[in-house]
């Protein structure tokens, strides 16, 4: 990382079958040693298979399901005269897209299921309906920032 300047934000282009710049980052997310077409068709075979149980769009599913897992409050732990605190702080827009990605992906991937697409649909629709193991990490995190709402002076 540079000391003087950052590197400027890589623009993600949308994806070419819902035009959402979200669901590209979860492609490119979930895409392993290089292999974009084989993320793309995992991810939009789940979003199919969802949409089939729950019959509605799979746009709406994916976007509810963000919305449900996206945390707002987190931990950072700051050292404080030799003792260390778990400080609670906001979480910064491209943080809570990046943890919500990457929530979503370990819950479906530790999941029991055929394939990778039954899996992460099967993730989606549970967190679309506030279930699931990613909200349930979500709502681990917001727990644990507000019990230690009592060191929040301590924020930097």
């Amino acid at each position: 990382m540079p000391r003087r300047n950052r590197p400027p934000k890589r623009v993600v282009e949308p994806d070419s079958r819902y035009n959402s710049v979200l669901i590209q980052k979860f492609i490119n997310r979930m895409m392993q040693h290089g292999k974009k077409s084989v993320a793309e068709r995992i991810m939009y075979d789940a979003l199919e298979i969802a949409e089939q149980r729950a019959k509605k769009p799979g746009r709406e599913i994916f976007d509810a399901a963000f919305q449900n897992v996206a945390p707002t409050l987190e931990v950072k732990p700051r050292r404080v005269g030799g003792a260390t605190y778990q400080i609670p702080v906001e979480v910064p827009e491209h943080r809570r897209v990046s943890l919500t990605i990457r929530w979503i992906l370990a819950a479906a991937q530790k999941r029991h299921g055929r394939g990778m697409a039954e899996k992460l649909a099967a993730e989606l629709l549970d967190a679309s309906q506030g279930a699931g193991s990613a909200v349930k990490k979500r709502e681990d995190t917001h727990k644990m920032a507000e019990s230690n709402r009592a060191f929040a002076h301590l924020r930097w």
